[in-house]
């Protein structure tokens, strides 16, 4: 198995003006906020600039001259310059990180809310992971953008400007001979650029297969075990995380050649400070007041801009954050509600496929001119081998998918012109692979909607035969549910989601999805009596492979490579000699062969159980 995975695309540009102005709209409603936090950056920058200036006129004005009047003062202000600059600091950053935390709120509604809309063939091509990503890890780096970045790099570039202003001002020989060293710290900064980047670069796209790595394989974690792969994926995940690794230690070595390169180079500027300075100190050309402020801007100068690289890789991963944020939000709502979507308090339940073609991928169709009616109040079920449209017919009911070809009509109107939360809210749906939430059993038959009462809470799990066992459990309703329900066995699980199916009382349709396949033959006898009760005047759909479960319907449909090939009672099925008769002879060719006792004492579906 080769190491591929879907990885994220990397951002080209370090700074996009179109990502920027997205980004910003985010922050528009905190611009007081913001404002404010520029304020007080600029008074820190300035707060900053003042005690090598202090220190400059208390060595000529009162050490130098032994002239120790007013010293007690000068201390005074430079003592108030670094408490005013502390609280300015502290001030400007809670602001900042005030917005950002705000900012990044709104964004993750937004993201939230946005993927709500998306349709199930959207999820069926991004990896969980991935989608995972884009709202903690991605969002996380913008609000580092916001919070450190560009208002930060605003203060930095004051700050840079403030020390040359003041140094020529202050001597402007003296500020050319600092700034010699200005053009190498420009080369180094450039060439550390491109080598964060590329090494920003390598460390996400590692990461990414890291993490698809792992979602995949914790989530397989039984089978890697049941097939005793763990020797081999752990040196799959050996070399995954080694190649991290040394990703990591490359961007790891830039940062550490960058940073004592701008010490060296600041190094060399205050030894021509010294130098220089010096010569013309003892010539009397300056003060040597003078020189040691120099010497302390020198070395201020060089601190914003080590800031400033290092706010390149923050605006780097900011960039690449929200290309991939803003192409989630740019994603297209396949399936959308019209304008002024039909709404209705109540359904009759009429569903009809008017030469319905489907597919989930260009022309492989799925469905092939299916056409039929069911009536309010049928019950009807759908067979097939797997593979042959089935379920498809019940993502098109519920809208999880739109047609190609044809229409999908519940009640006489197009399943396209419904309003899908009020379509959806007479629907319930019971599959397969039942998906329960972390939180209590109550909270997972409830989901969330208030109006329905504990006491209807436990009526469902009773109705459903699911009290048997809640009740054993410690704290029984309130008992927790951990994820994807890991305690609970299948069969348990699909109780839950029976009597989840019952509370919210689907008013006229119920939709069941292979539900009984995974519980043993006891329970399956104790649901399918619950059945009979919760479908009686309720349009209903089952889908099941075991026959044994639907030979009570009023009508079979028999779908075969997609298209609707028979329907009829079981018996009149049985009777015509078709794919029905087929399916139903190769799953109980064994029972055939049995003496009738043993065949009664199975689990009733024979062919001496064959009544509609």
């Amino acid at each position: 198995m080769s190491l591929t995975f879907q990885e994220d695309d990397i951002l080209g540009a370090a700074y996009d003006s179109r990502l920027m102005r997205r980004l910003l709209r985010y922050v528009r409603p905190y611009r007081a906020a913001v404002v404010g936090a520029i304020v007080l950056l600029l008074l820190t920058s300035l707060a900053s600039l003042v005690g090598p200036y202090l220190v400059r006129v208390a060595i000529d004005d009162h050490i130098a001259p032994r002239r120790l009047e007013g010293l007690g003062l000068v201390v005074l202000v430079y003592l108030a310059a670094l408490v005013a600059q502390f609280g300015l600091r502290y001030a400007q950053s809670y602001v900042m990180q005030r917005v950002g935390q705000q900012a990044m709120y709104d964004l993750r509604m937004e993201l939230f809310a946005h993927l709500q809309r998306l349709s199930a063939a959207f999820y069926t091509r991004q990896p969980v992971g991935r989608l995972v990503t884009r709202i903690t890890n991605d969002i996380d780096a913008l609000n580092e953008v916001i919070t450190q970045g560009v208002v930060a790099v605003f203060g930095d570039l004051v700050t840079l400007v403030g020390i040359i202003a003041i140094m020529v001002w202050l001597d402007w020989r003296l500020a050319i001979a600092t700034l010699m060293v200005l053009p190498a710290i420009i080369y180094f900064t450039a060439r550390f650029r491109v080598q964060a980047r590329d090494s920003y670069r390598a460390v996400r796209v590692r990461l990414a297969r890291i993490n698809a790595f792992l979602n995949e394989h914790i989530m397989g974690m039984a089978i890697v075990q049941l097939f005793g792969r763990e020797r081999r994926e752990y040196d799959r995940f050996d070399t995954l995380n080694r190649d991290h690794f040394t990703a990591n230690m490359a961007a790891l070595r830039s940062f550490a050649m960058f940073h004592p390169t701008v010490g060296g180079t600041s190094a060399v500027a205050v030894a021509v400070i010294i130098a220089y300075g010096g010569r013309q100190a003892l010539a009397g050309a300056v003060s040597v007041g003078l020189v040691v402020a120099f010497i302390q801007y020198a070395q201020r100068f060089f601190d914003p801009i080590e800031d400033l690289a290092e706010k390149y890789n923050i605006l780097q991963a900011a960039m690449a954050s929200s290309e991939r944020i803003f192409r989630l939000l740019d994603e297209p709502i396949e399936v959308a509600d019209p304008p002024g979507p039909v709404r209705a308090q109540s359904i009759r339940g009429e569903i009809e496929f008017r030469d319905v073609w489907f597919a989930y991928e260009g022309e492989d169709w799925v469905l092939k001119g299916v056409s039929f009616k069911i009536e309010p109040g049928e019950r009807v079920a759908l067979v097939g081998h797997t593979g042959a449209g089935k379920s498809s017919i019940i993502n098109l009911i519920t809208r999880f998918y739109d047609v190609q070809r044809g229409q999908v009509l519940v009640d006489g109107i197009d399943v396209r012109q419904w309003d899908q939360r009020e379509l959806r809210r007479h629907i319930g749906l019971v599959l397969q692979d039942v998906f329960l939430f972390s939180g209590t059993i109550e909270d997972n038959i409830r989901l969330g909607t208030k109006s329905i009462t504990s006491e209807q809470v436990r009526q469902a799990a009773e109705f459903v035969n699911a009290s048997a066992f809640i009740t054993k459990l410690p704290g029984e309703y309130r008992a927790e549910v951990h994820e994807r329900g890991a305690t609970l066995s299948v069969g348990q699980k699909q109780l839950i989601a029976f009597a989840r199916a019952i509370a919210h009382n689907p008013e006229v349709l119920l939709v069941l999805d292979e539900a009984t396949s995974s519980v043993d033959t006891d329970t399956e006898i104790l649901i399918q009596e619950a059945l009979r009760r919760v479908m009686h005047n309720r349009t209903s759909i089952i889908i099941a492979h075991r026959l044994s479960t639907i030979q009570h319907v009023d009508r079979i449909l028999v779908i075969h490579r997609g298209r609707l090939t028979e329907e009829g009672s079981h018996r009149d099925l049985l009777a015509r000699g078709g794919i029905y008769t087929k399916l139903y002879h190769l799953q109980y060719r064994d029972q055939e062969l049995r003496p009738a006792g043993r065949a009664a004492a199975g689990d009733g579906g024979g062919p001496g159980h064959g009544t509609a």
